[in-house]
């Protein structure tokens, strides 16, 4: 039977959480009071909740699972009432937070997937204990220590390829054109989970970086990137944001602050129990002032969105893409018991130039709110201006500079991609090949009409007009594909990145973020 007090006691943590894990999302707070009167409310409405419990408790006519009771259906119930962010963190889910916040893990380092009832490899990490191993894209594990996987979410499988570093575990594998199944041990390791790829020349003196969160490790990476390249050698930036969905509020400001003049401000946030808090670039871009183009989307939020917005306010960056998420709330981290953990709203945060960019979620379903479909909402009450005296908008996330989206997939094309096409090919290609290509290798006559046969053969619908029509496509993604196993998914990245038709806007865009240093630059001079 559910303890009762312990009830009373998460419900108490949930109300009265004094205990913080600073730094998590947004800032810490010392810890919350209650007047004698609010106490009293607090009380009575626990008792009462209390003695609901016990009536389902005793009287439901099956039983009742406590933890799913409590964790799934009163605590994430009551946080609905609030807003859109704030959440409940059961103890697997609180681990999952804590290790994307550090940005490691200990295990053997690969990406997994649940595919026709199978956990299948998509791809083991570069340098990482499994790519060592020797596992491929496209195995499907079988076994993990003698458990058996068939039964099993590909989430319990990477739970049981977890553990602690320096321990063995014993992974069996079915591997398509091997007639047994190989046994392969693994010595787990420390996981780093990079939040920026590694930053590469798109031609000469034009650089791309892309930071796909922000973990307390992000600052430090884009350095190590900046430095490795030779950042006296950039002459245009590609920032890419897209499908960020932010993290850490202080990497992002560190992360700004490293394309601003040193005291800047970067962003500010204030809330019903916090005085408004100011935060400004800590080191500043030491003088260099490269022109940087910033590709985001509708799935940029929270601190990519910090980013985007005090770079467009600045004049320091010339944002392209669709309108961002819209999140300018700020979530404050509590520990509570029973390894939990509450993400609660405590603050709004605003652009340099005071805007607010959250975006409605009072008229709607949460649904309706994360699946937005219109991407041009903005507030025409929150009108604000960058250093230049350009216009810009609060409550519709940041609007780009210059709207671009690139050319949509045809059916053709979502098919081949909604089927796995290219994952299951290149696993059927290497069943056959030697799992080595040549870096400048291409698909060739022989190998389209390889991929071809494998369609019909898994029963794809096509025209061979659309095939036709589709070839250089088809190259493209045959060719990445087949480079995640012949070299790693750091080369196939870098193959899609090239080809990007936004990357290659981003490209084209430099000279108009230029223009934007150098106005506003001169707009501050005649100040």
């Amino acid at each position: 039977m559910f303890d009762n007090r312990r009830l009373c006691l998460l419900f108490v943590c949930l109300i009265l959480a004094g205990t913080i894990l600073g730094g998590v999302f947004g800032p810490g707070v010392a810890g919350v009071s209650a007047a004698a009167g609010d106490e009293n409310e607090i009380g009575a409405s626990i008792r009462a909740f209390t003695r609901l419990y016990q009536v389902v408790e005793e009287n439901n006519a099956d039983k009742v699972n406590p933890d799913k009771a409590i964790y799934k259906g009163a605590v994430p119930g009551m946080l609905r009432t609030l807003d859109p962010h704030s959440s409940f963190f059961d103890p697997r889910d609180f681990q999952l937070l804590r290790e994307d916040q550090r940005g490691a893990y200990f295990g053997v380092g690969m990406t997994v997937s649940e595919r026709n009832r199978r956990t299948i490899v998509i791809a083991p990490f570069p340098g990482s204990p499994a790519y060592k191993a020797g596992i491929r894209p496209g195995d499907v594990i079988l076994e993990v220590n003698g458990k058996r996987t068939e039964n099993l979410s590909s989430t319990e499988v990477a739970d049981l390829l977890k553990g602690p570093r320096g321990t063995q575990v014993k992974v069996v594998i079915g591997r398509e054109g091997v007639e047994k199944p190989l046994v392969v041990e693994i010595i787990r390791d420390e996981i780093p989970r990079k939040s920026v790829e590694n930053a590469f020349w798109l031609k000469p003196g034009i650089a791309h970086l892309d930071i796909q969160s922000f973990n307390e490790n992000t600052s430090r990476e884009v350095e190590d990137n900046l430095k490795r390249l030779g950042e006296e050698n950039i002459k245009g930036l590609i920032l890419d944001l897209r499908d960020n969905p932010g993290g850490l509020l202080s990497e992002g400001v560190t992360v700004a602050g490293r394309f601003l003049r040193k005291g800047q401000l970067v962003v500010s946030h204030k809330g019903r129990a916090s005085a408004e808090k100011p935060y400004y670039a800590p080191r500043g871009n030491n003088g260099r002032e490269y022109p940087i183009v910033v590709l985001v989307n509708r799935y940029s939020a929270s601190a990519a969105e910090i980013v985007s917005g005090a770079l467009q306010d600045h004049d320091r960056g010339w944002v392209l893409g669709e309108n961002t998420f819209g999140k300018g709330l700020v979530q404050t981290v509590y520990p509570l018991e029973h390894n939990t953990g509450l993400a609660l709203t405590t603050a709004k945060y605003y652009t340099p130039s005071g805007r607010l960019i959250q975006r409605d979620y009072t008229n709607g379903s949460f649904l309706d709110y994360y699946y937005k479909k219109d991407l041009n909402t903005q507030n025409p009450l929150d009108a604000k201006l960058t250093d230049s005296g350009r216009t810009v908008y609060g409550g519709g996330g940041v609007a780009p500079d210059e709207k671009f989206a690139g050319p949509k997939l045809n059916r053709f094309q979502n098919e081949m991609l909604r089927r796995f096409a290219f994952f299951n090919f290149s696993t059927r290609y290497f069943s056959v090949h030697e799992a080595k290509l040549d870096r400048q290798w291409t698909p060739d006559e022989n190998t389209l009409v390889e991929f071809h046969q494998f369609l019909l053969k898994e029963g794809v619908q096509f025209t061979e007009g659309e095939y036709a029509e589709n070839k250089d496509w088809l190259k493209q993604q045959i060719r990445r594909e087949l480079f995640i196993t012949a070299f790693s998914q750091e080369e196939a990245r870098r193959l899609t990145v090239e080809t990007d038709p936004v990357v290659l806007k981003g490209i084209e865009s430099l000279p108009k973020a230029k223009a934007l240093i150098d106005s506003a630059r001169k707009l501050i001079v005649r100040r």
